[in-house]
């Protein structure tokens, strides 16, 4: 199988051209290296079709069946983890070690996926009589994946998906469709034809997808712009939703801290993957007793922190993935800049490409634009507090709640300060961390809905009570 050319859709079971494509662009260069199919609504309609026939099948086969089906999945991943690593690079950016590190996770959440279950519940028991709620597949699921994440995101939803016994369309981002792609080649005999089905296009064949009357179920990443977009389609015919959306992630950090010991966890949670996290830190707090110390720490690592092209070694991170974002985090800093803000900037980044340094905002408002949007771009501001009360107050004071932390060598203490965070995950002295038996879940405008474990695969499912007599001469 090659990886280097013959992008083709999956539908059916058959690899499947367009009559259209579109440009990928590298990043790193800002040029086109290759191009993908661009779906038309006969495509798409073609696909729909196909996992709703699929789906009377699929939803029977058991269930140990679906979970070696994915088993199998994870395997074949595994097997091709370097050519997809490479290829990875290549469309998003990111420097390929820890490319490599997004596939080989993203075979680890099908293979521990797998071993998930979604028993029956028993509400009721007696002498006369036994309730069992069932929890059912939905039908035809529309997954829809950004571009910062392109491959553990399709696993996240193809997982769920396929194990409740669900059958699937995917689109990836335009962005970077190829993995996603070569993804669907690669399973193509693993499941029956119809169950997973992947279709790559333009920004029309998202909203397509969502008004489809054929899908039961939307599972969306991505904005809080867009997903509010997404929720409204939705609406029309009462879809099911699953919405994992953006945050403005705040960590807060105590005055008993190791300053040496955090700060360099606080700097990749902040700019890991250039910051093109939905759950990486976007507003930093830090106690004014050690808010120097922590400031030139952070700044050391940004001036010492090699920027450039994902493709060579050395380089630990890469550019903004697309130039609509890498002109939007422009403007902010742009803005930062007239409002007399002080940017303290990591090292010099390459000259062709979508990349910016990696930037400290020093002390900035809590008003100005810096700290009240979402960067999803390597723009940190970092801002003193003195009382927590106080500080609480400022990190919940926003639209967003998906993510935080709390840093102190006082593990209760900082318990209590997270219990007061709004959001869906809080994080104590540590960041950035998922499992696929935990729950990750927007407050507020962040999202609706839980992405992972059993809370995920509920998502997936409908509830079917069932009043079953202990005898046939029972009556209730």
């Amino acid at each position: 199988m090659r990886f280097d050319s013959d992008y083709r859709m999956l539908i059916d079971g058959q690899l499947v051209e367009a009559n259209e494509t579109l440009e990928v662009i590298n990043p790193a260069h800002g040029t086109a290296f290759a191009r993908c199919p661009r779906a038309s609504r006969d495509d798409l309609e073609t696909a729909v079709q196909a996992a709703r026939r699929a789906f009377k099948g699929w939803k029977k086969t058991p269930i140990e069946d679906r979970r070696a089906a994915l088993k199998k999945a994870s395997a074949l991943i595994m097997e091709n983890a370097d050519a997809f690593a490479s290829l990875f690079t290549k469309e998003q950016g990111r420097p390929t070690a820890l490319a490599k590190e997004e596939i080989m996770g993203a075979a680890y959440w099908l293979a521990s996926t797998a071993d998930l279950d979604l028993p029956v519940d028993i509400t009721e028991d007696t002498d006369h009589r036994r309730i069992e709620v069932h929890h059912e597949p939905l039908g035809v699921v529309c997954a829809i994946v950004p571009w910062n994440f392109p491959m553990l995101l399709a696993s996240w939803k193809i997982a769920p998906s396929l194990l409740t016994g669900n059958t699937i369309v995917l689109k990836p981002s335009p962005f970077t469709p190829l993995c996603t792609l070569k993804l669907g080649e690669l399973l193509r005999e693993v499941f029956p034809p119809g169950v997973m089905n992947i279709i790559s296009g333009g920004d029309e064949l998202g909203p397509w997808m969502t008004s489809h009357q054929g899908f039961s179920k939307i599972s969306f990443t991505g904005s809080t712009a867009t997903g509010k977009r997404v929720m409204e389609s939705a609406a029309r015919d009462l879809k099911k939703v699953t919405l994992e959306l953006g945050g403005n992630d705040a960590a807060v950090v105590l005055p008993d801290v190791d300053v040496d010991k955090v700060t360099e966890h606080l700097f990749n949670g902040a700019f890991a993957n250039t910051s093109q996290i939905c759950v990486a830190t976007k507003r930093l707090y830090v106690h004014e007793d050690v808010y120097d110390a922590v400031r030139d720490r952070m700044h050391q690592l940004a001036k010492a922190a090699a920027v450039g092209d994902g493709s060579d070694q050395g380089n630990m991170f890469g550019p903004i993935q697309n130039k609509a974002q890498y002109e939007r985090v422009l403007e902010l800093l742009e803005d930062a800049r007239k409002s007399g803000l002080t940017l303290l900037q990591g090292s010099d980044v390459p000259g062709e490409g979508y990349f910016i340094p990696l930037t400290i905002v020093d002390n900035p408002p809590e008003n100005s634009r810096v700290v009240k949007e979402e960067a999803f771009g390597p723009v940190l501001p970092m801002m003193k507090f003195r009382d927590i009360d106080e500080v609480i107050g400022r990190v919940n004071d926003t639209d967003y709640g998906l993510a935080g932390s709390v840093w102190s060598a006082d593990i209760e203490r900082a318990r209590e300060i997270a219990s007061d965070m709004e959001s869906g995950t809080i994080w104590i002295n540590q960041n950035l961390q998922s499992t696929p038996l935990t729950p990750i879940t927007g407050h507020k405008q962040s999202g609706i809905g839980s992405e992972n474990g059993v809370y995920g695969l509920r998502e997936f499912t409908q509830p079917k009570a069932i009043y079953i007599p202990k005898s046939a001469d029972s009556v209730a």
